[in-house]
């Protein structure tokens, strides 16, 4: 199969487009510009900024199916006076963008990787399904969403097929951002205030992530269909921090400050959105998607935390 692969230096992309290579496809990476350290095997085009006026047709040519990773992401510090505009120039159009252009290049299906953010920000009684009612709460998730309904309407009127997979946090070798700090956490040995932390939050490791793309990918199942994605074990943070600690080989001493103060102290701070994400619960019921693709996560946890955890401390 011929797969073009946006954002193919990212996180997910680079680690997808080695995998597709290893698996016999002919892989082309949609880049901004050419990676330091390119992927044997990947032929890489460089494309414009996104937007609505990106030319993807020589990154397109002769491309069966497309997986459409990259995005204007979610930022803990955002930077544009308009955020909501910002995130849809990208997410919403150039994406709408991207689609039109596929089509007019004869490709067969577009893979689009969204969030859990179009379902909502936190859980309580039950878990998120797949089919339940959006309900994103801010400009990224509202993005990914709108996102999502531009490429139901492009598919509607041309029979593009399109699949939707919308993962949590995504972790494995090289993630950055919220789980590089607790990793830094953890080796820093400072006493951390989060063992009364009972939550229970969805995870979904790289490696899952990616060997549930390569089945929508070809999967007549997929066809037009969203699908939630995870690691099948929901882990509180406080779990989190004591398994990431056995796989990094240290030892991580846990304060039990209730949930209530934390929460106090981090809207003193501004951090309220932070104390979400660490105290809250955001579960996840993949049972559509073992369901009708026949699939089941093939690493488990442990198994993804060792491998994050030995790249880590090899960088």
């Amino acid at each position: 199969m011929k797969v073009l692969v946006t954002g193919a230096s990212g996180f997910v992309g680079s680690a997808l487009c080695a995998y597709l290579v290893a698996k016999g496809n002919t892989v082309t990476g949609a880049v901004r510009s050419i990676p330091e350290k390119t992927l044997p095997g990947v032929e890489y085009r460089i494309v414009s900024d996104i937007s609505a006026d990106t030319n993807w047709s020589e990154a397109l040519s002769g491309i069966n199916a497309v997986v459409h990773c990259a995005a204007r992401v979610h930022v803990m510090s955002e930077v544009s006076g308009d955020p909501l505009t910002a995130f849809r120039d990208v997410n919403v159009k150039g994406t709408a963008r991207l689609a039109e252009q596929a089509v007019d290049s004869g490709v067969k299906r577009i893979i689009y990787i969204s969030s859990v953010k179009v379902n909502g920000e936190s859980t309580e009684e039950h878990p998120f399904t797949a089919d339940d009612a959006p309900a994103p709460e801010d400009p990224y998730g509202i993005s990914k969403w709108e996102a999502e309904q531009v490429l139901r309407k492009i598919s509607k009127k041309t029979g593009l097929e399109i699949v939707t997979i919308r993962p949590p946090l995504v972790y494995g070798p090289g993630v950055r951002a919220n789980f590089l700090r607790l990793m830094q956490g953890v080796m820093s040995g400072i006493p951390l205030p989060l063992g009364a932390v009972n939550n229970r939050r969805s995870m979904v490791a790289l490696d899952n992530l990616i060997d549930l793309i390569k089945t929508c990918l070809s999967n007549p199942q997929a066809i037009n269909q969203t699908f939630l994605v995870s690691d099948g074990e929901d882990l509180s943070i406080r779990e989190l921090l004591q398994r990431t600690a056995v796989a990094l080989d240290r030892s991580v001493r846990l304060i039990p400050v209730p949930v209530s103060v934390l929460r106090i102290a981090a809207w003193l701070l501004g951090k309220s959105s932070f104390a979400q994400r660490l105290c809250g619960s955001l579960q996840i019921d993949v049972s559509k998607t073992r369901d009708r693709l026949n699939w089941s996560p093939p690493v488990s946890v442990d198994e993804a935390l060792n491998k994050t955890a030995k790249y880590f401390l090899s960088h």
